[in-house]
């Protein structure tokens, strides 16, 4: 019995035991992000949208954006004439995108500013040029960065 209670008392000391133990926490790594990558497949994704209006290949516009892609039109006189005359909205001749600033925000979102030049033919059969500057927000969807929300203004900087 006096077995017993010693293992009893010990058992008690032991799980009374105060002292703790250092456990170290680290932070799990980050995914890293390539942006040298990032940029090069954003720069082609404008270049196949650029292709795509030259090419008039309208339909495959919708493959570059987002499905709920939002876009903000600018609003001056000359833009308004034409989507007066247009029959969709992107049925431009050309546009020549220049970016001044991408930013790769991370995995999944980035945004591009900058200018461009829209070229299309009104109804009198002379050449316009309209101007424009824009921010567009970008989203990776399936690997690929998709155009997601842009403003455009005719304010050019």
């Amino acid at each position: 019995m006096k077995l017993l209670k010693t293992g009893i008392v010990f058992s008690l000391l032991l799980s009374c035991n105060t002292s703790t133990k250092e456990v170290e926490i680290t932070e799990q790594p980050k995914p890293s992000i390539n942006i040298d990558k990032e940029l090069a497949k954003i720069e082609t994704l404008r270049q196949n949208f650029q292709q795509a209006i030259k090419e008039k290949r309208f339909e495959d516009l919708g493959n570059l954006v987002t499905k709920d892609m939002v876009f903000v039109h600018p609003a001056s006189e000359d833009w308004r004439e034409y989507y007066r005359v247009s029959e969709n909205p992107m049925a431009y001749d050309s546009i020549l995108i220049s970016p001044k600033e991408t930013v790769v925000l991370n995995d999944s979102m980035a945004y591009d500013f900058g200018t461009s030049k829209v070229y299309y033919t009104n109804t009198e059969g002379n050449p316009v040029e309209l101007r424009d500057t824009f921010l567009v927000i970008l989203k990776k969807v399936d690997g690929n960065w998709k155009m997601f929300r842009e403003v455009a203004s005719a304010t050019v900087d």
